[in-house]
Protein backbone atom coordinates (compact mmCIF):
# COMPACT_ATOMS: atom_id res chain seq x y z
CA UNK A 1 0.00 0.00 0.00
CA UNK A 2 1.23 3.48 -0.80
CA UNK A 3 2.17 5.64 2.17
CA UNK A 4 0.17 8.78 2.86
CA UNK A 5 3.44 10.50 3.71
CA UNK A 6 3.82 11.21 0.03
CA UNK A 7 0.96 13.73 0.22
CA UNK A 8 3.40 16.01 2.02
CA UNK A 9 5.46 16.00 -1.17
CA UNK A 10 5.48 19.16 -3.30
CA UNK A 11 3.76 17.17 -6.04
CA UNK A 12 0.55 17.33 -3.98
CA UNK A 13 0.77 20.96 -2.90
CA UNK A 14 -1.98 23.44 -3.76
CA UNK A 15 0.22 24.91 -6.51
CA UNK A 16 0.95 21.53 -8.09
CA UNK A 17 -2.65 20.28 -7.90
CA UNK A 18 -3.96 23.56 -9.30
CA UNK A 19 -1.52 23.26 -12.19
CA UNK A 20 -2.62 19.68 -12.76
CA UNK A 21 -6.35 20.45 -12.92
CA UNK A 22 -5.78 23.40 -15.27
CA UNK A 23 -3.77 21.10 -17.56
CA UNK A 24 -6.45 18.40 -17.68
CA UNK A 25 -7.74 17.72 -21.22
CA UNK A 26 -10.59 20.17 -21.73
CA UNK A 27 -13.84 18.80 -23.11
CA UNK A 28 -15.59 22.06 -23.99
CA UNK A 29 -19.26 22.70 -24.48
CA UNK A 30 -20.45 24.40 -27.62
CA UNK A 31 -20.11 27.91 -26.16
CA UNK A 32 -16.52 27.14 -25.24
CA UNK A 33 -15.88 25.92 -28.79
CA UNK A 34 -17.32 29.07 -30.33
CA UNK A 35 -14.99 31.22 -28.22
CA UNK A 36 -17.48 34.08 -27.92
CA UNK A 37 -16.65 34.62 -24.23
CA UNK A 38 -13.40 36.39 -23.44
CA UNK A 39 -11.73 35.16 -20.23
CA UNK A 40 -9.82 37.12 -17.62
CA UNK A 41 -8.68 36.51 -14.07
CA UNK A 42 -9.30 39.13 -11.39
CA UNK A 43 -7.68 39.53 -7.94
CA UNK A 44 -11.04 40.11 -6.19
CA UNK A 45 -14.29 38.23 -5.70
CA UNK A 46 -16.37 40.76 -7.63
CA UNK A 47 -16.24 42.70 -10.87
CA UNK A 48 -17.81 46.08 -11.63
CA UNK A 49 -19.54 47.00 -14.88
CA UNK A 50 -20.14 50.63 -15.76
CA UNK A 51 -23.54 50.86 -17.39
CA UNK A 52 -24.26 53.77 -19.70
CA UNK A 53 -27.70 54.17 -21.23
CA UNK A 54 -26.02 55.45 -24.41
CA UNK A 55 -29.17 57.21 -25.60
CA UNK A 56 -29.09 58.92 -28.98
CA UNK A 57 -30.90 62.21 -29.58
CA UNK A 58 -31.74 63.87 -32.90
CA UNK A 59 -30.14 67.32 -33.25
CA UNK A 60 -32.75 70.03 -33.99
CA UNK A 61 -32.08 72.76 -36.53
CA UNK A 62 -30.84 76.04 -35.05
CA UNK A 63 -30.02 79.61 -36.00
CA UNK A 64 -26.47 80.29 -37.14
CA UNK A 65 -24.58 82.26 -34.50
CA UNK A 66 -27.02 81.31 -31.73
CA UNK A 67 -25.84 79.10 -28.85
CA UNK A 68 -26.47 75.42 -29.30
CA UNK A 69 -28.61 73.41 -26.89
CA UNK A 70 -26.73 71.49 -24.25
CA UNK A 71 -26.51 67.81 -25.06
CA UNK A 72 -28.20 65.48 -22.61
CA UNK A 73 -25.75 63.28 -20.72
CA UNK A 74 -26.81 59.80 -19.77
CA UNK A 75 -26.70 58.73 -16.16
CA UNK A 76 -23.99 56.17 -15.61
CA UNK A 77 -24.12 53.64 -12.85
CA UNK A 78 -21.68 51.09 -11.50
CA UNK A 79 -23.03 47.57 -11.11
CA UNK A 80 -21.15 44.95 -9.08
CA UNK A 81 -21.28 41.24 -9.88
CA UNK A 82 -19.92 38.72 -7.39
CA UNK A 83 -18.09 35.68 -8.65
CA UNK A 84 -19.96 32.41 -8.12
CA UNK A 85 -18.20 29.91 -5.88
CA UNK A 86 -18.27 26.40 -7.40
CA UNK A 87 -16.65 23.86 -5.05
CA UNK A 88 -16.21 20.16 -5.80
CA UNK A 89 -15.19 17.60 -3.17
CA UNK A 90 -13.91 14.04 -3.38
CA UNK A 91 -12.52 11.66 -0.78
CA UNK A 92 -9.78 9.17 -1.58
CA UNK A 93 -9.61 6.50 1.10
CA UNK A 94 -6.67 4.22 1.76
CA UNK A 95 -8.41 1.38 -0.08
CA UNK A 96 -8.35 3.42 -3.29
CA UNK A 97 -4.57 3.12 -3.44
CA UNK A 98 -4.32 -0.27 -1.77
CA UNK A 99 -1.86 -2.45 -3.64
CA UNK A 100 -0.85 0.13 -6.24
CA UNK A 101 2.84 -0.58 -5.64
CA UNK A 102 5.17 -3.03 -4.05
CA UNK A 103 6.86 -1.88 -0.84
CA UNK A 104 9.99 0.10 -1.61
CA UNK A 105 8.97 0.73 -5.22
CA UNK A 106 10.22 3.95 -6.80
CA UNK A 107 6.93 4.38 -8.69
CA UNK A 108 4.82 5.23 -5.61
CA UNK A 109 4.53 8.96 -6.37
CA UNK A 110 3.61 8.52 -10.01
CA UNK A 111 1.03 5.79 -9.34
CA UNK A 112 -0.83 7.61 -6.58
CA UNK A 113 -0.69 10.79 -8.63
CA UNK A 114 -2.59 8.93 -11.34
CA UNK A 115 -5.39 8.15 -8.87
CA UNK A 116 -5.55 11.80 -7.81
CA UNK A 117 -5.52 13.05 -11.41
CA UNK A 118 -8.43 10.78 -12.36
CA UNK A 119 -10.50 12.25 -9.53
CA UNK A 120 -9.44 15.76 -10.57
CA UNK A 121 -10.52 15.02 -14.14
CA UNK A 122 -14.05 14.03 -13.00
CA UNK A 123 -14.35 17.21 -10.93
CA UNK A 124 -13.02 19.26 -13.85
CA UNK A 125 -15.71 17.89 -16.17
CA UNK A 126 -18.43 18.84 -13.67
CA UNK A 127 -17.01 22.36 -13.39
CA UNK A 128 -16.79 22.66 -17.18
CA UNK A 129 -20.45 21.70 -17.57
CA UNK A 130 -21.44 24.21 -14.89
CA UNK A 131 -19.47 27.06 -16.49
CA UNK A 132 -21.06 26.22 -19.85
CA UNK A 133 -24.49 26.31 -18.20
CA UNK A 134 -23.76 29.70 -16.64
CA UNK A 135 -22.52 31.08 -19.97
CA UNK A 136 -25.75 29.98 -21.64
CA UNK A 137 -27.50 31.75 -18.77
CA UNK A 138 -25.56 34.94 -19.48
CA UNK A 139 -26.62 34.70 -23.13
CA UNK A 140 -30.26 34.22 -22.10
CA UNK A 141 -29.98 36.99 -19.50
CA UNK A 142 -30.53 34.88 -16.40
CA UNK A 143 -27.90 32.72 -14.71
CA UNK A 144 -29.47 29.82 -12.84
CA UNK A 145 -28.17 27.45 -10.20
CA UNK A 146 -27.69 23.73 -10.84
CA UNK A 147 -31.36 22.98 -10.00
CA UNK A 148 -32.46 24.98 -13.03
CA UNK A 149 -34.78 27.26 -11.05
CA UNK A 150 -32.81 29.27 -8.46
CA UNK A 151 -31.75 32.59 -10.03
CA UNK A 152 -28.15 33.53 -9.27
CA UNK A 153 -28.03 36.63 -11.48
CA UNK A 154 -30.73 38.33 -13.55
CA UNK A 155 -28.90 40.60 -15.99
CA UNK A 156 -32.03 42.35 -17.20
CA UNK A 157 -33.08 43.19 -13.66
CA UNK A 158 -29.58 44.35 -12.75
CA UNK A 159 -29.31 46.62 -15.80
CA UNK A 160 -32.94 47.73 -15.61
CA UNK A 161 -33.70 46.47 -19.12
CA UNK A 162 -36.22 44.20 -20.80
CA UNK A 163 -35.49 41.31 -23.12
CA UNK A 164 -36.10 41.66 -26.86
CA UNK A 165 -38.12 38.85 -28.40
CA UNK A 166 -39.34 37.91 -31.85
CA UNK A 167 -42.08 35.37 -32.54
CA UNK A 168 -41.32 33.35 -35.68
CA UNK A 169 -44.91 32.01 -36.13
CA UNK A 170 -43.82 28.66 -37.57
CA UNK A 171 -47.36 27.26 -37.18
CA UNK A 172 -48.56 29.43 -40.09
CA UNK A 173 -47.41 28.04 -43.44
CA UNK A 174 -47.51 31.45 -45.15
CA UNK A 175 -45.24 33.20 -42.64
CA UNK A 176 -42.27 34.81 -44.37
CA UNK A 177 -39.53 33.42 -42.13
CA UNK A 178 -36.76 35.35 -43.88
CA UNK A 179 -38.55 38.61 -43.04
CA UNK A 180 -38.86 37.50 -39.41
CA UNK A 181 -35.12 36.81 -39.34
CA UNK A 182 -34.38 40.26 -40.76
CA UNK A 183 -36.62 41.88 -38.13
CA UNK A 184 -34.80 40.03 -35.36
CA UNK A 185 -31.42 41.11 -36.75
CA UNK A 186 -32.57 44.73 -36.79
CA UNK A 187 -33.52 44.46 -33.12
CA UNK A 188 -30.05 43.10 -32.41
CA UNK A 189 -28.34 45.84 -34.41
CA UNK A 190 -30.32 48.58 -32.67
CA UNK A 191 -29.17 47.24 -29.30
CA UNK A 192 -25.54 47.08 -30.45
CA UNK A 193 -25.55 50.68 -31.61
CA UNK A 194 -22.20 51.52 -33.19
CA UNK A 195 -20.60 48.24 -32.17
CA UNK A 196 -19.56 46.15 -35.17
CA UNK A 197 -20.16 42.41 -35.40
CA UNK A 198 -18.65 39.75 -37.66
CA UNK A 199 -21.55 37.31 -37.81
CA UNK A 200 -24.85 36.21 -36.32
CA UNK A 201 -25.59 32.80 -34.83
CA UNK A 202 -28.85 31.39 -33.49
CA UNK A 203 -28.55 28.73 -30.79
CA UNK A 204 -31.70 26.63 -31.12
CA UNK A 205 -33.47 24.01 -29.07
CA UNK A 206 -34.07 20.79 -31.05
CA UNK A 207 -37.79 21.51 -31.41
CA UNK A 208 -37.15 25.07 -32.66
CA UNK A 209 -34.59 23.80 -35.20
CA UNK A 210 -37.01 21.16 -36.49
CA UNK A 211 -39.81 23.72 -36.81
CA UNK A 212 -37.51 26.09 -38.69
CA UNK A 213 -36.15 23.57 -41.17
CA UNK A 214 -39.58 21.98 -41.69
CA UNK A 215 -41.39 25.24 -42.47
CA UNK A 216 -42.75 25.57 -46.01
CA UNK A 217 -40.89 28.85 -46.62
CA UNK A 218 -37.58 27.40 -45.44
CA UNK A 219 -37.67 23.78 -46.50
CA UNK A 220 -36.40 24.30 -50.07
CA UNK A 221 -33.47 26.36 -48.86
CA UNK A 222 -32.74 23.71 -46.24
CA UNK A 223 -32.81 20.92 -48.84
CA UNK A 224 -30.34 22.84 -51.00
CA UNK A 225 -28.12 23.34 -47.98
CA UNK A 226 -28.23 19.60 -47.24
CA UNK A 227 -27.01 18.88 -50.75
CA UNK A 228 -23.71 20.57 -49.89
CA UNK A 229 -21.18 17.76 -49.44
CA UNK A 230 -19.52 19.50 -46.52
CA UNK A 231 -22.77 19.51 -44.53
CA UNK A 232 -24.15 16.06 -45.27
CA UNK A 233 -22.74 14.48 -42.13
CA UNK A 234 -24.97 16.34 -39.67
CA UNK A 235 -27.01 19.37 -40.72
CA UNK A 236 -27.74 20.21 -37.09
CA UNK A 237 -24.22 21.65 -36.88
CA UNK A 238 -25.36 24.71 -38.81
CA UNK A 239 -27.75 25.99 -41.43
CA UNK A 240 -27.24 29.44 -42.95
CA UNK A 241 -30.51 31.26 -43.59
CA UNK A 242 -31.12 34.99 -43.88
CA UNK A 243 -27.52 35.72 -42.94
CA UNK A 244 -27.88 33.82 -39.65
CA UNK A 245 -26.19 30.51 -38.82
CA UNK A 246 -28.91 28.46 -37.14
CA UNK A 247 -27.64 25.47 -35.19
CA UNK A 248 -29.15 22.97 -32.83
CA UNK A 249 -27.68 23.39 -29.37
CA UNK A 250 -27.38 20.20 -27.36
CA UNK A 251 -27.16 20.75 -23.64
CA UNK A 252 -28.86 18.82 -20.87
CA UNK A 253 -27.42 17.94 -17.49
CA UNK A 254 -29.42 16.23 -14.77
CA UNK A 255 -32.65 16.69 -16.72
CA UNK A 256 -32.13 20.46 -17.01
CA UNK A 257 -32.27 21.74 -20.61
CA UNK A 258 -29.82 24.58 -21.29
CA UNK A 259 -32.24 26.06 -23.87
CA UNK A 260 -35.98 25.57 -23.39
CA UNK A 261 -38.11 23.85 -26.04
CA UNK A 262 -39.36 25.93 -29.00
CA UNK A 263 -36.82 28.64 -28.22
CA UNK A 264 -33.64 30.04 -29.80
CA UNK A 265 -31.30 32.94 -29.06
CA UNK A 266 -29.91 35.23 -31.75
CA UNK A 267 -26.31 36.02 -30.79
CA UNK A 268 -23.96 38.56 -32.46
CA UNK A 269 -20.41 37.31 -32.92
CA UNK A 270 -17.14 39.22 -33.00
CA UNK A 271 -18.22 42.07 -30.69
CA UNK A 272 -15.35 42.88 -28.27
CA UNK A 273 -16.21 42.32 -24.60
CA UNK A 274 -19.85 41.58 -25.32
CA UNK A 275 -19.55 38.28 -23.45
CA UNK A 276 -16.99 38.00 -20.67
CA UNK A 277 -16.08 35.43 -18.02
CA UNK A 278 -14.04 36.64 -15.05
CA UNK A 279 -12.39 34.23 -12.64
CA UNK A 280 -11.83 35.21 -9.01
CA UNK A 281 -9.21 33.69 -6.70
CA UNK A 282 -9.97 30.64 -4.56
CA UNK A 283 -10.79 30.97 -0.89
CA UNK A 284 -7.35 29.66 0.11
CA UNK A 285 -4.73 31.65 1.98
CA UNK A 286 -2.25 30.98 -0.81
CA UNK A 287 -4.61 32.43 -3.44
CA UNK A 288 -5.69 35.56 -1.56
CA UNK A 289 -5.14 38.79 -3.56
CA UNK A 290 -3.75 36.90 -6.56
CA UNK A 291 -5.10 36.91 -10.12
CA UNK A 292 -7.84 34.32 -10.33
CA UNK A 293 -7.34 31.10 -12.29
CA UNK A 294 -10.08 29.09 -14.01
CA UNK A 295 -9.58 26.13 -11.66
CA UNK A 296 -7.99 25.39 -8.28
CA UNK A 297 -7.32 22.15 -6.43
CA UNK A 298 -6.08 21.31 -2.96
CA UNK A 299 -5.86 18.24 -0.68
CA UNK A 300 -5.95 17.56 3.04
CA UNK A 301 -4.94 14.33 4.81
CA UNK A 302 -7.69 12.79 6.96
CA UNK A 303 -7.32 12.03 10.65
CA UNK A 304 -5.07 9.06 11.37
CA UNK A 305 -3.93 9.06 7.74
CA UNK A 306 -6.98 7.10 6.55
CA UNK A 307 -7.32 9.00 3.31
CA UNK A 308 -7.38 12.47 1.83
CA UNK A 309 -10.05 15.02 1.04
CA UNK A 310 -9.54 16.49 -2.41
CA UNK A 311 -11.17 19.76 -3.40
CA UNK A 312 -11.44 21.47 -6.77
CA UNK A 313 -13.14 24.80 -7.34
CA UNK A 314 -13.78 27.56 -9.81
CA UNK A 315 -15.02 31.07 -9.10
CA UNK A 316 -16.43 32.46 -12.36
CA UNK A 317 -18.89 35.16 -13.26
CA UNK A 318 -20.12 35.26 -16.85
CA UNK A 319 -21.77 38.44 -18.10
CA UNK A 320 -23.35 39.77 -21.27
CA UNK A 321 -22.58 43.49 -21.18
CA UNK A 322 -25.42 44.32 -23.63
CA UNK A 323 -28.22 41.89 -22.77
CA UNK A 324 -30.67 43.40 -25.28
CA UNK A 325 -28.28 42.58 -28.13
CA UNK A 326 -29.29 38.93 -27.72
CA UNK A 327 -32.78 38.44 -29.17
CA UNK A 328 -34.96 35.61 -27.94
CA UNK A 329 -36.73 33.79 -30.77
CA UNK A 330 -39.88 31.78 -30.13
CA UNK A 331 -41.49 29.21 -32.40
CA UNK A 332 -45.06 30.21 -31.57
Amino acid sequence: MASFDIFNDDAFSMVSLTKAINEQPYVPGRIGQLGIFSEEGIPTTSVSVEFDGATLNLVPAGQRGAPADNSKSDKRKLINFNTIHLPQRARILADAIQGVRAFGSDSELETVQGVVNRRLAKMRYALDATIEYQRIGAIKGQILDANGSTVLEDLFARFGLSQQTKAMVFATATTNIRTKVMEAKRLMEDALGNAMYSGVRALCSPSFFDALTGHAKVESAFVNWQSNEAMRSDVRAGFLFGGVMFEEYRGTVGGVDFIAADTAYLVPEGVPDLFVTHYGPADYVEAANTIGLPYYAKQEVLSMGKGIDLEAQSNPISICTRPRAVVKLTAA
